[in-house]
């Protein structure tokens, strides 16, 4: 097919499937997103905006909101970082080439269209990691700005709620961004190798889903959530 080795072929489908596949499941199936950390964190993050509507000193909701958005825009400026290092190997692939091949086992592609093709992805990848982690950043601005229209007291329930909303959709952008960062490691195994591609995407996969489905953290915080408010 126009080329490409049917390695590279199968390499790239198995890596699209583990990206695209596991947020399809994780993300949108209800059921098997409610036993996951990001919704354990979801409901954490409601009851830190009701907590809201009980204190007149919101000093230390704002120190929170500020490391949330350092991390995350720590992650957004790295990644433009990461994108400019890619564009100078696409204007420089025989010095790529040539210092990846020193590699042990390493077989980078000897033809500039195959290069191309894989710092493409890479670029892609950080280019949506790039795009999702702003907007997380924009959903945090635009929660604390909410934040601060709380007014003390139970009566304003409906718009702690809503700030609630604004910083878990936050959470679920950065999420997706900083997922992008551990796609886009396994995207850079595909230039030493196609097989090495397969095996650092299922890696990817297993990792995630320990993290988010069986790691000591989910079970804390999916014990603490599951308690009243």
């Amino acid at each position: 097919m126009w080329g490409v080795p049917a390695l590279d072929l199968l390499a790239l489908a198995v890596f699209a499937l583990c990206w695209v596949g596991y947020a399809a499941i994780v993300d949108r199936v209800p059921a098997i997103r409610a036993r996951s950390v990001i919704a354990a964190m979801d409901e954490h993050r409601r009851r830190w905006m009701l907590a809201l509507l009980e204190r007149d000193n919101r000093i230390l909701d704002t120190q929170i909101v500020g490391n949330l958005m350092n991390s995350t825009s720590f992650l957004a400026n790295t990644s433009i970082f990461i994108l400019g290092g890619l564009v100078a190997l696409l204007g420089a692939p025989d010095l790529g080439r040539r210092v990846l091949s020193s590699l042990p086992f390493a077989e980078p592609p000897t033809n500039d269209w195959a290069w191309e093709i894989r710092i493409g992805l890479l670029l892609l990848i950080f280019i949506r990691a790039f795009f999702e982690l702003t907007w997380a950043l924009r959903h945090f601005n635009y929660g604390s700005i909410v934040m601060g229209s709380i007014m003390p007291g139970k009566a304003d329930r409906t718009r702690a709620l809503a700030a609630a909303e604004v910083m878990n959709r936050a959470g679920r952008h950065f999420n997706t961004g900083l997922r992008a960062y551990y796609f886009g490691l396994a995207a850079l195994a595909w230039i030493v190798h196609p097989v090495a591609l397969m095996l650092a995407s299922l890696l990817v996969v297993r990792e995630l889903h320990r993290r988010e489905f069986k790691s000591v953290l989910r079970e804390a915080l999916t014990r603490e959530a599951s308690r009243g408010f």
